[in-house]
């Protein structure tokens, strides 16, 4: 099934209506479907580069819009249907608890999640859930998905298609790698 959705994203390239399907894609991405945006806005930028950072505004609008979308996906479905559950099961302190460390780490989860390869949605929805303050969700998300969108919209325009196979195989990798040495460094600084 991911495959045939993979196709199909791919294949949305070639329409006259890319750029809404781009955003179509962005959308849903960030709060339910399994295929990342980045699929469909490679091959248009390789396509179109003199609007790469168009593709990438268009990108991140609707990322997140849709990670609003999950936001609010996880505030209302959670009171609605998991807490009853929890408290029928006698967890609904648990997950207090849960909420608690969540939020504790402020806005790390949303950037780390919205740059990495970590699938966005999770998170999305996870911070409705947890009730993570909307405007530090909103604002991270922001700047989360500005970098990975508008990062790789400027190497497909600098690089063009030689960089394509790096970005597909290694930039999650870079970003990721990139995450944990900044960690890792505020860790430092603290013990410090």
């Amino acid at each position: 099934m991911i495959q045939r959705l993979y196709d199909w994203t791919m294949s949305l390239a070639q329409s006259p209506h890319a750029l809404w399907a781009l955003a179509f894609i962005a959308f849903i991405e960030s709060s339910v479907f399994p295929i990342p945006p980045d699929i469909l806005m490679i091959p248009l930028i390789i396509a179109m580069p003199k609007r790469a950072f168009l593709i990438a505004g268009i990108a991140t609008a609707a990322s997140v819009l849709g990670g609003i979308a999950g936001y609010l996906i996880g505030a209302f479905a959670f009171d609605t249907i998991g807490q009853p559950i929890l408290a029928a099961l006698g967890k609904e302190h648990a997950m207090e608890g849960f909420n608690q460390k969540f939020n504790d780490f402020g806005f790390w989860p949303v950037l780390i999640a919205g740059i990495t390869p970590f699938p966005y949605k999770v998170i999305t929805i996870m911070s409705g859930w947890s009730g993570l303050p909307f405007m530090t969700f909103l604002i991270t998300s922001i700047i989360a998905r500005g970098i990975r969108f508008f990062l790789i919209a400027w190497l497909l325009w600098k690089f063009g298609d030689p960089i394509r196979h790096f970005i597909e195989k290694r930039l999650g990798l870079m970003f990721t790698l990139f995450i944990v040495i900044l960690l890792a460094g505020f860790f430092a600084v603290k013990l410090m």
